[in-house]
């Protein structure tokens, strides 16, 4: 094989893929990328038999061909090397000797018959989404998502296509994240799965700012493919629970406030909790002004801060855990968000107008 790729192009293309790669395979072909040419590209793949990554880039191939590096070490060089073109070129046994501005070097590779054939994929529903929104969203909701629950269902983000709305949903059980956007065109069959979180945020990283993704499911599987690179994932395979319970069907008061102002004062009194993730912020409503106020041993005096809203309805005192409250705001881009509340002890909301809803349970018994 013997081919001449922009650098830019190809170091793209490799960080795109080579983030789940990792040194503690058991099978060493997994800890390398699989380069072949394809239509007049070159065609990058990893695998960790759970998830499956592919990138093309435009090519000058002089000689088909195939084989596999080390995509560490081969991002690395990339990364390190200076010129506008990339120049591989493979033989036989798989060294590959790689040309890039002045640098000149070999790399060894290992025979692509031992890398994993991709699993026959079946579709059943497919539907089109813009590029930049299902990057928005992801960052908006997958921090709720628990990693240490033993229900293997919170494990991922459930994505639920139903009555042509096409919603994400995290939880870890004590707070709740969900965005729903309405469908264009659906082909397919309504369905819910689950999508693990490492496939969520490595996703992220293919998606562009313009463009649309295809997304499908199939049986345990899910594909998603845009102009110039696709992911393939497993699903979790469990049942994911009615998050709808916890979303309460009224509330008696709301309020509007801005996102930066709001995310200013939660940042300025969780300093108090820098080395202390299981403390508290009280945040109290009353007439038309927000109170917020944090108590620390590292401060002679708690932390207070304060600004004026719009709000005439009764004083209103919720005490939040600080990582808890803060997460919706910092991950949103809405100027305005919505809270909306009953009391002090029972949950939450937090909504904004681009379809995202946040829900927290207070901290109970806090004086």
């Amino acid at each position: 094989m013997e081919l001449t790729v922009k650098r830019s192009d190809f170091l793209k293309s490799i960080q795109k893929v080579v983030g789940i790669i990792t040194n503690k395979t058991t099978l060493p072909i997994l800890s390398n990328i699989l380069l072949e040419t394809e239509n007049g590209n070159l065609k990058l793949t990893t695998t960790d038999l759970e998830l499956r990554i592919t990138s093309f880039i435009p090519a000058d191939i002089k000689e088909e061909g195939v084989t596999t590096l080390p995509g560490k070490l081969l991002l690395n060089i990339i990364n390190k090397s200076n010129g506008e073109e990339v120049t591989l070129n493979s033989n036989e046994r798989h060294h590959c000797k790689i040309i890039c501005g002045h640098a000149d070097l070999n790399l060894s590779g290992l025979a692509p018959n031992d890398f994993p054939l991709p699993i026959e994929f079946i579709t059943s529903t497919s539907f089109n989404f813009n590029q930049m929104e299902f990057s928005r969203i992801i960052d908006q909701v997958s921090y709720a998502v628990s990693l240490d629950d033993a229900r293997k269902s919170l494990h991922g983000l459930l994505l639920k296509i139903k009555d042509n709305t096409f919603t994400i949903v995290a939880t870890d059980g004590k707070r709740l994240a969900l965005s729903e956007s309405v469908l264009d065109e659906l082909d397919g069959i309504e369905c819910e799965s689950i999508l693990p979180l490492k496939s969520a945020l490595e996703l992220k990283r293919l998606l562009d700012k313009d463009g649309n993704i295809v997304i499908e499911f199939g049986d345990n599987q899910a594909l998603f493919r845009t102009e110039n690179s696709s992911l393939y994932s497993k699903l979790i395979e469990d049942t994911y629970p009615n998050y709808q319970n916890v979303i309460p069907k009224t509330f008696s008061k709301q309020l509007n406030v801005s996102t930066k102002r709001f995310l200013s004062s939660l940042e300025l009194v969780s300093i108090a909790y820098v080395e202390d993730e299981n403390n508290f912020i009280d945040v109290k409503f009353s007439n038309n002004r927000i109170d917020f106020k944090a108590n620390s041993s590292s401060f002679a005096k708690e932390i207070t801060d304060y600004f004026e809203v719009e709000y005439d309805d009764v004083d209103v005192k919720v005490s939040f855990n600080p990582i808890y409250i803060l997460d919706p705001f910092r991950h949103s881009n809405a100027n305005e968000m919505t809270i909306k509340m009953n009391d002090s002890i029972t949950p939450v909301a937090i909504e904004s107008a681009d379809g995202f809803l946040y829900v927290i349970m207070p901290i109970r018994d806090k004086k």
